[in-house]
Parts: structure tokens; C-alpha cells; sequence
């Protein structure tokens, strides 16, 4: 277990907050890699748009404030977005993780956020943004498939690409086997670009992301010990 901080170490480190619709596999990701002392952030709230996601239990079990809302009690999308985002604000974070959350943001109120705000997304981006995306790269003869991370912007699934990791398409894969074989990998990819987005060292600069005061102009892979250039 990780060794506790002060609380006054606590409150200087970069706080985040997430958003997720469902079951919260890569939030108990992000949850664990701070456990172990990896990622260097102060969870500020968890979000959701579904009452009873179980990724709002495990950010509770974490003691980290939880907040859901009801989308059909408003009056249309953007006013939910506008609502949830101010409270977002509200709660201190700098930063904010879409983590297998399932709905599109509205621009108006995600400009504020531009460069602060993450997703993960399961396909190779630009490929296959949306839904299915395990199906739809089956459906394809694709051999090989992955997740992505990317800022967001208010184009769906079309904010610039950070970092991704790959997997091969092997034979009798169907989409529960690839899902299944991705996941591990989004579970390391994603705690690895918020710990280079809390550090400082990722940034979103004159409209697009630099890595260590330089564009990044390729997304960075994810290996065996870590996230890399590309080859």
C-alpha cells in the first residue's frame, strides 16, 4: 500500500475529477495506480449521468466525493452539460478524465476544459470513433485493433490523440475475446497520460498537445515498461 501523505501534500497535488456511465473498470484502474503510489493526483469527485453506476460505489469505497445526475431532468443536452460541468468546477478539479463515460459533451460548455479534459476510447483513432468499435474492427479484417486517449474537443472521438496501445486480431477472436484482451491495456494506458497530463509534462498549447515543451506529432505507444515514442 502506498505510504500515506500529509494532508497539506494532499491538497498541493493536481486534482481530478471523472466521469463515468458504468461499470468503472478503468476508474478502479486510475483508483489503483494512486493506491500504489503511481499516480500522483488528488481524486476530487467522480461523476455520472446513471444513478446506479457501480463506478460511483467504488469512488465512495475510495472516499472520494460521488455526484449524479438525472440528463431527463432537463430541459435538453446542454443544459445538463452546462450543470454538470459547473459542478465539475465547482468541486476544484483542474482536470477532468472521461472514463467510460458514454455521452457526448456539449462544445458551449467543454470549451473551458479544452486542454484539460481526457477520454479513453477502444479503437485505433481515427478509426472507428463511436460505438461497437470491437465489432465494427472485426467487421473489417482488421489485424490489428487498440485504445486510444485523446484530449477532447467538441468533435466526437476527434480531439488530438495522446497515446494508444495495440493488439493483434488473432483467429476466432469474436468481440467479447477482443474486448476482453484490450482491457488490461486500457487499465495501463490511461493511468500513464494523466500522470503525464497531472506532472506537467503533457500539455495543450496554441491548440494542440506538446510533450515536454515540444508538438507531439505522433500519438505515444504504450509497451512493457511504459509509454514510448512511436518506433
Amino acid at each position: 500500500m502506498a505510504e500515506s501523505l500529509p494532508s497539506d501534500a494532499t491538497s498541493a497535488l493536481p486534482r481530478v475529477a471523472v466521469l463515468a456511465s458504468g461499470r468503472g473498470s478503468n476508474l478502479a484502474a486510475l483508483l489503483a495506480a494512486h493506491e500504489r503510489g503511481e499516480l500522483a493526483v488528488q481524486f476530487v469527485l467522480v461523476g455520472s449521468d446513471k444513478a446506479a453506476a457501480p463506478a460511483l460505489q467504488l469512488a465512495a469505497d475510495a472516499g472520494v466525493p460521488t455526484l449524479a445526475l438525472d440528463p431527463r431532468s432537463y430541459a435538453d443536452r446542454r443544459a445538463f452539460d452546462h450543470d454538470l460541468l459547473q459542478r465539475v468546477t465547482a468541486s476544484g478539479a483542474q482536470y477532468l478524465v472521461l472514463a467510460g463515460y458514454m455521452r457526448v459533451v456539449d462544445g458551449d460548455a467543454l470549451r473551458p476544459w479544452v486542454g484539460r479534459v481526457i477520454n479513453i476510447h477502444p479503437s485505433l483513432l481515427p478509426k472507428y470513433r463511436g460505438l461497437h468499435t470491437h465489432r465494427r474492427a472485426l467487421e473489417a479484417g482488421d489485424v490489428e485493433h487498440g485504445a486510444s486517449v485523446h484530449f477532447v474537443t467538441a468533435e466526437l472521438d476527434g480531439g488530438p490523440v495522446i497515446a494508444q496501445a495495440r493488439i493483434r486480431v488473432e483467429a476466432g477472436d469474436d468481440e467479447d475475446a477482443l474486448a476482453a484482451r484490450l482491457l488490461p491495456l486500457e487499465h495501463r494506458l490511461l493511468p500513464a497520460v494523466l500522470g503525464l497530463l497531472a506532472a506537467g509534462r503533457l500539455q495543450w498549447i496554441d491548440n494542440g498537445p506538446q510533450l515536454d515543451g515540444s508538438p507531439l506529432r505522433a500519438p505515444l505507444m504504450l509497451g512493457e515498461h511504459g509509454l514510448h515514442p512511436p518506433q
